[in-house]
């Protein structure tokens, strides 16, 4: 499609997400930017999700088979000049594509980052977004929310072997590219998580481990860099975790597990990628 000038498309992947995706898509709808698209690309969802989509984006299709595959259908139906990528139960203050595009446009950047805070009720809830906060000041951990859709295009989309890792894999090819990310810190996306559970934390982390092979084979060493970054914002934000021992207690039991659960993931990986391909992994 022809690029508009101005036009940003917010592309929305979803599956089974009823609870979540009328909030979602209505804010995006509610942005106070006077030119915005919004594109859910849903994975054959059967409780409703796609019918919530269909009455109120100005594009509904189906598609998949994961997210980064549904993001790249979204991109390439998008006909703004800027494409934004919104988890469906994320919910976006009023300002958020405006403050994030003019953050573009100011620092003449090609991306932008857009940080999350955690909402949800319970314990480990409290615990994960607890730990977000340590993350917001760290460039590093940085991950581009907007980009120029070209730019998108240029570096082939989003790597559709990879669910979990995909956005570090684009932060690392858009550095490599050369393109520039700008943070926009003055919004935060609020990331509906609902009442988190330790099982159902450890079962993402499985699935996502299992896209792990695959990232650390195009870039080698950056899981170790990840994590390193992330215990360096633990210890940089010592005191704000101390002011919680309870919570902070949890999240080094939730982080803990989670590596354990990567650990698993990645073998299960590992396993498949040599059934599929019969290479080495």
């Amino acid at each position: 499609m022809t690029e508009r000038a101005g036009r940003v498309s917010v592309v929305v992947p979803t599956r089974n997400v009823v609870r979540t995706l009328a909030a979602c898509l209505d804010s995006v709808l509610a942005q106070d930017h006077p030119d915005v698209e919004l594109i859910v690309v849903d994975n054959d969802s059967d409780d409703g999700s796609f019918e919530v989509a269909r009455a109120r984006a100005q594009v509904a299709v189906r598609g998949g088979p994961e997210r980064s595959a549904q993001r790249n259908a979204g991109t390439e139906l998008a006909s703004g000049e800027w494409v934004m990528w919104v988890d469906s139960d994320m919910v976006l203050p009023p300002a958020t594509v405006r403050l994030a595009l003019a953050t573009a446009l100011d620092a003449g950047a090609d991306a932008v980052s857009v940080p999350e805070l955690s909402i949800g009720p319970g314990f480990w809830s409290d615990c994960r977004r607890l730990e977000r906060t340590c993350y917001l000041d760290d460039p590093a951990l940085y991950y581009p929310r907007l980009l120029r859709r070209s730019v998108l295009v240029g570096l082939g989309g989003f790597d559709a072997t990879m669910s979990g890792p995909e956005d570090v894999d684009l932060r690392r090819r858009l550095d490599l590219s050369g393109a520039r990310l700008a943070h926009s810190p003055a919004v935060h996306i609020l990331h509906d998580e609902g009442r988190l559970t330790l099982a159902g934390i450890l079962r993402k982390r499985v699935y996502y481990g299992a896209s792990l092979p695959a990232f650390a084979a195009v870039h080698p060493g950056a899981l170790r860099a990840q994590g390193a970054g992330t215990a360096a914002a633990f210890v940089r934000h010592r005191r704000r975790l101390l002011a919680h021992p309870v919570l902070a207690a949890g999240i080094v039991v939730m982080r803990v597990a989670e590596a354990a659960a990567y650990g698993v993931g990645y073998a299960l990986g590992r396993r498949r990628l040599r059934a599929t391909t019969g290479a080495p992994a």
